[in-house]
């Protein structure tokens, strides 16, 4: 056989499996749109291999047909950052500080008080408690400060803290995890966040955030919590190094428990940022990256009603975009964020804006509560809020507060 016949009859079988491939592709994503659970070796290759728009309209096929109303949600809240002491040093961190250091704080209590009389007043309705592991507060600070929001402002709710904080919870205050949501749970908190989850697949946890809890156990936190009753978010920082297995192999830990649990209400994935941390880097997802793990999450999570889209890491274009690779929801505007901005994230939006992105992406805007329940559709243009004090206080004057531990 000549070099030219043997070059061409290696064309003709490479040409063969590349149209085995596109065929299996196709029959994986038809099977996913219509609803059918794809294993993870199968959300594997649809995030690595299937093409963009297919695997976009695949996933829109899914949103579509669990959301027949067209509608895209929004909340307003404000994610207070409490303290930035921490002892557990994530490496991506660029919000914390060690104990002692001159530019550690707390908040007082009025001083968080004050800060959801704000987001009540600027027509929030959740509220975030987030922070560092911070080894002077125990059960009593957080109990004191629930209950405090809860009897001020009743109105608001508190989608707070996480399974990383219970389990630093219950290591200073000498409790179980489930005496630790119980109790956390009678002072006020209505649900958890997802916050603390960054990647579940244990090499690249160890990585970047060696001394946190593993992945296994933040799990399994989180099941004790569906399982006395509250409920919680999941989220996925994803860029950090992890292989696109190991991607895969966080949304398999999550869909597991979530079969056994029921528990998350919403999957939210964002992107890594490199800024003033020590992992810094060379890692992040891409935003097509970005786009490719929302459509797939959507197709691999047929037991979690709803996909969050980002906005604020990956930028307004992204996060509308997003709206076409199966979110249902753009997240929050937020009135107040200190961590993820600390690393890089400048992008900012008011409430108009985020509007005008859902009606933009076709999708009729609507406000939501914690539970996904709507509060205000916005179904007429002409009737949109024009409140221009809502918008998002990126690196807010939290980073400024010096106050000593309450």
């Amino acid at each position: 056989m000549t070099d030219s016949a043997a070059s061409a009859r290696a064309a003709h079988i490479l040409a063969r499996k590349l149209a085995g491939v596109s065929r299996a592709i196709d029959q994986l994503l038809a099977h996913a749109a219509d609803g059918g659970r794809i294993e993870p070796d199968e959300a594997l290759a649809l995030y690595t291999e299937a093409p963009l728009h297919a695997l976009g309209e695949a996933a829109d096929t899914v949103r579509r047909r669990r959301y027949p109303d067209n509608i895209a949600t929004y909340i307003i809240e404000r994610n207070i950052n409490y303290t930035n002491v921490c002892v557990t040093g994530c490496r991506f961190c660029a919000f914390y500080r060690p104990p002692k250091h001159p530019e550690a704080w707390t908040h007082t209590d009025e001083e968080i008080l004050r800060r959801c009389g704000e987001a009540v007043e600027l027509g929030g309705t959740q509220i975030m408690l987030q922070g560092g592991h911070n080894p002077e507060l125990g059960i009593e600070w957080y109990e004191r400060v629930l209950a405090a929001i809860k009897d001020r402002y009743p109105q608001l709710t508190l989608h707070a803290l996480g399974a990383s904080e219970v389990v630093h919870i219950a290591k200073t205050s000498g409790l179980d995890h489930a005496a630790v949501i119980n109790r956390l749970r009678a002072a006020g908190l209505d649900s958890f966040a997802g916050a603390g989850a960054e990647i579940l697949a244990s090499r690249p946890r160890a990585a970047i955030a060696p001394l946190k809890e593993s992945g296994e156990l933040w799990l399994a936190v989180m099941e004790i919590a569906h399982g006395l009753g509250m409920r919680s978010t999941a989220t996925f920082m994803m860029g950090t190094g992890e292989t696109n297995a190991e991607r895969i192999e966080h949304l398999r830990l999550i869909r597991d428990v979530q079969d056994r649990t029921g528990g998350f209400r919403a999957f939210i994935p964002w992107t890594y940022q490199p800024e003033n941390n020590r992992l810094r880097g060379h890692t992040q997802a891409t935003k097509l990256e970005y786009l490719r793990m929302v459509a797939t999450a959507r197709l691999f999570f047929d037991n979690i009603a709803h996909q969050q889209g980002s906005w604020l890491t990956t930028g307004k274009d992204i996060g509308q975009l997003s709206l076409h690779f199966g979110a249902d929801d753009l997240g929050s505007l937020m009135l107040e964020e200190n961590v993820v901005s600390s690393a890089g994230a400048r992008h900012r939006s008011g409430l108009a804006e985020l509007i005008a992105l859902i009606r933009g992406a076709g999708r009729v805007p609507a406000q939501r509560d914690t539970r996904y329940r709507h509060l205000v559709v916005h179904d007429d243009p002409a009737n949109d809020p024009t409140d221009d004090r809502v918008h998002s206080h990126i690196s807010s004057t939290a980073l400024a507060v010096t106050a000593a531990p309450a």
